[in-house]
């Protein structure tokens, strides 16, 4: 697992925001196309046409979850294993030129570094997935990363964020989730923890304890620091 030390988060009396608990593909990283353009273009060479509905339910993983519905969708005959190997690598190699950030990434993870609040990188993407993206985005931008092949149970289980507060030694509701897709606003909602949500595929409405942007530009410290004293 990447980690890299960090401030710790401020506790104590009167203490507010602790730390920032990241999505990556979809939210840091505009990744969402190239797991589509894996997905899609795999099951097109299978002979099977998926659509944009198709895509508006695989968005966000886990991948044991994609992998039961494209299978169910399709009735390919590829085990779940070996689906899921050639979806990966497939993945990895449209990774190989680089991964583009999303607009507003690296200006909030700079801000985050710079007021010493500890960030955390939580995905349902495998950990050599989560290694390769790195690269990009930067592992010295984050405490440790989560990934999905290291929980129990991944998104939408609050599991892999519940595993990032305790690991911070912070409290849910001091920690802010920034997410894009459905399955990971439900993980940190069932955590405790208030959520900014900038949608990349599926619609997202607001809702108690969440918060619904266009772009990661409009997150700011000012922002983050009031969706936690709203809470606590």
């Amino acid at each position: 697992m990447t980690t890299v030390s960090t401030s710790a988060p401020t506790t104590g009396a009167g203490a507010g925001l602790q730390a920032v608990l990241l999505d990556m593909d979809g939210t840091l990283v505009d990744t969402e196309d190239f797991w589509w353009q894996a997905e899609a273009s795999l099951f097109a060479e299978l002979g099977y046409a998926l659509d944009e509905a198709d895509r508006a339910h695989v968005v966000g993983g886990p991948m044991s979850r994609v992998i039961d519905y494209l299978l169910a969708r399709t009735g390919v005959t590829l085990t779940p294993s070996e689906l899921t190997v050639l979806i990966n690598q497939r993945f990895v190699d449209l990774l190989a030129g680089g991964v583009p950030l999303m607009p507003g990434a690296e200006r909030l993870l700079n801000t985050l570094g710079a007021h010493g609040i500890p960030a955390a990188l939580v995905s349902a993407s495998h950990r050599h997935i989560i290694d390769i993206v790195l690269q990009s985005l930067g592992a010295h931008h984050f405490a440790f990363s989560v990934a999905g092949d290291e929980v129990v149970r991944t998104k939408p289980f609050p599991d892999p964020y519940l595993a990032a507060v305790a690991r911070l030694g912070a409290e849910p509701a001091r920690c802010v989730v920034v997410e894009d897709a459905p399955t990971g606003v439900r993980a940190a909602e069932a955590a405790g923890c208030p959520v900014i949500a900038v949608p990349s595929v599926a619609a997202i409405e607001p809702g108690p304890g969440r918060t619904v942007l266009t772009s990661l530009e409009q997150v700011d410290l000012e922002l983050l620091r009031a969706l936690v004293a709203a809470r606590v």
